[in-house]
């Protein structure tokens, strides 16, 4: 059963047997807005957006996953490879990231993902955007967070799973709009959310 997940929302990432999830994949999907017009539809681009993972240790940023540094120095994270238009929107993801959560070092305390359009088009012209995780090992979704209202913002903090008091770890929903073409524009963003 998976959880639409409202700003500011947290969730546990224990599974309902009481076991603990091992691998979760952050999954991302998009397509462009439809296009009015003739001359709209003529000079219509790409969107380019990209998924990001920023590892944290006491706050601090130890390491990124993302279309150019595709897995972790620690081999934990990875990412599956960079979509250039989208398309999916509606189910399927267009990038996906996988934490292999007993893979992840202790130092590590937050992993942070991140949607930014690296073309430089706002959400305004981006339809059916989510980002929504699965435990990887049964392709059950656990929860998703849609990008609702566009606006004139190129980038979101989307979510967060961080390790919980006492063992295990649990997702939290951000949703902060940004603006930034990668996630190095987003490091400002991302320190209020940690």
């Amino acid at each position: 059963m998976s959880v639409n997940l409202s700003k500011g929302q947290r969730i546990s990432l224990a599974k309902a047997d009481g076991g603990s999830l091992t691998v979760v994949r952050m999954g991302l999907g998009w397509k462009a807005a439809p296009r009015k017009g003739f001359l709209a539809k003529l000079t219509a681009r790409e969107i380019d957006l990209d998924a990001s993972a920023v590892l944290f240790a006491e706050g601090q940023p130890s390491d990124v996953v993302f279309f150019q540094h595709l897995v972790s120095d620690d081999g934990s994270v990875r990412h599956t490879g960079d979509n250039l238009v989208g398309g999916a929107g509606q189910g399927g993801d267009d990038e996906s990231i996988l934490v292999d959560l007993e893979r992840v070092p202790p130092h590590i305390d937050q992993i942070v993902f991140t949607v930014n359009s690296f073309t430089g088009q706002t959400f305004e012209q981006v339809e059916n955007a989510f980002c929504r995780l699965l435990d990887e090992t049964n392709g059950q979704e656990l929860a998703r967070y849609t990008l609702t209202g566009g606006g004139p913002y190129t980038a979101q903090i989307m979510a967060k799973v961080q390790r919980a008091p006492g063992g295990g770890w649990q997702m939290s929903a951000i949703g902060a709009p940004s603006a930034g073409r990668t996630f190095q524009d987003l490091m400002p963003t991302i320190a209020e959310h940690l």
